[in-house]
């Protein structure tokens, strides 16, 4: 009688401590109703903007914080911070419609290739506030550089997609360049 007490007080205590961990483990993870949140309908938006990357001047908006080694020929090692004007045409007078914000280092011992981490910042109209971050390899003497976009804040929630980068204008001696993005998210 007594063996039969300890294997059914046995098996309570298997059960109760696999019930805990079934609770335990529900109160880690749930399911939610994107509703709840104020998830409507995903669309598709194409934004378009130039990117302004100033590295000469008394104003520079891209600093470098680590510098390539002097023997390097791709400047591999590079590391520039980034607070980079984004506007709606290619000159600097052009309506400002964010800001990127972020870094980019030189990730290729082989061609000039970045390594891309960055927000756009936007401050123009209902975006105002909202974030598109991309993260991604930006070999920059290709015609056309694509790098996917990871995420956002804001209106940009959940966002996905991917940007295409073209390079509008590039000054060797200085180092400055106007790059046109074009911005292709999904978002809520």
């Amino acid at each position: 009688m007594a063996s039969r007490y300890l294997v059914f007080l046995f098996l309570l205590l298997s059960f109760t401590t696999l019930l805990i961990s079934v609770v335990a483990e529900h109160d880690f993870v749930r399911s939610i109703d994107r509703k709840l949140l104020g998830l409507k309908k995903e669309k598709l938006s194409h934004f378009r903007f130039y990117w302004h990357d100033i590295v000469s001047g008394h104003n520079p908006t891209s600093i470098p914080v680590v510098p390539p080694p002097v023997n390097s020929t791709t400047a591999f090692g590079l590391l520039n911070m980034i607070d980079n004007p984004l506007t709606m045409g290619p000159k600097m007078s052009s309506k400002m419609v964010g800001r990127a914000q972020g870094f980019y280092a030189s990730a290729s011992q082989s061609e000039i290739g970045l390594l891309m981490a960055m927000n756009f910042a936007f401050i123009e109209g209902k975006y105002n506030g909202s974030t598109i971050t991309v993260l991604g390899r930006n070999p920059v003497f290709n015609k056309v550089r694509e790098m996917p976009v990871i995420g956002g804040s804001g209106l940009f929630r959940f966002a996905r997609g991917y940007v295409e980068a073209r390079t509008h204008w590039f000054a060797p001696n200085s180092g400055d360049a106007i790059v046109e993005y074009n911005v292709y998210v999904m978002h809520y």
